[in-house]
C-alpha cells in the first residue's frame, strides 16, 4: 500500500492548515510513518506569505517550526497528487468540491475533526483572533490530528 500523502486545506492557508501540516508531520515523525504533508487555502489572498505570527508561536510553544511553509492554493492536480485532502470546517470542504474537477482523482475528502471524538465539526478559524482563539483551534486540530494518524496506522 502507498504511503499517505495528506494535504491540509483551510481558507487563507496562513493559520490552521499550516499547524496542521506541521503537527501532522512532527507526529508521524514520532510515531515511525513515512508520510508526505502539505497545506493550502481554498483562497489567494495570502499566497506566497508565510503563517500568521500567531500559528507560528503556537506550534514554537509545541515544538516544531512552520516558519517556511509559504500559502498557496488548492488545485485540481492536488485530488490526485494526495492521499486524503483534510478541511479544516465545513466551508473548505464545499469549497474543494468546487475545485475538484469532474475526473478529481482519488483523493479522500474529509473534515478534520471527523477523525476526533470532539463534539465540533469545525476547526475553530483564529484569523484576526485573539492569541487564545488560536490555542483553541491548536487543540482541535491537535485531537483531529491523532485520529488521522490512529486511522491512517490501521490502514498502512
Amino acid at each position: 500500500m502507498e504511503n499517505p500523502r495528506v494535504l491540509f486545506v483551510c481558507l487563507g492557508n496562513i493559520c490552521r492548515s499550516p499547524l496542521a501540516e506541521g503537527l501532522f508531520r512532527k507526529r508521524a515523525s514520532e510515531a515511525g510513518l513515512t508520510v508526505a504533508a502539505d497545506s493550502a487555502g481554498t483562497g489567494d489572498w495570502h499566497v506566497g506569505e508565510p503563517p500568521q505570527q500567531q500559528s507560528q508561536d503556537v506550534a514554537r510553544v509545541a515544538g516544531f517550526d512552520i516558519s517556511d511553509i509559504r500559502a498557496r492554493r488548492v488545485s485540481p492536480e492536488d485530488f490526485t497528487r494526495f492521499t486524503h485532502i483534510v478541511a479544516m470546517d465545513e466551508m473548505n470542504e464545499r469549497d474543494l468540491a468546487s475545485v475538484r474537477l469532474q475526473d478529481g482523482g482519488t483523493a479522500e475528502v474529509a473534515r478534520l475533526l471527523s477523525y476526533s471524538a470532539l463534539p465540533e465539526k469545525n476547526v475553530l478559524d483564529p484569523y484576526g483572533m485573539s492569541d487564545d482563539a488560536f490555542q483553541k483551534a491548536y487543540a482541535q486540530i491537535e485531537s483531529g490530528v491523532e485520529g488521522l494518524l490512529a486511522r491512517l496506522r490501521q490502514a498502512h
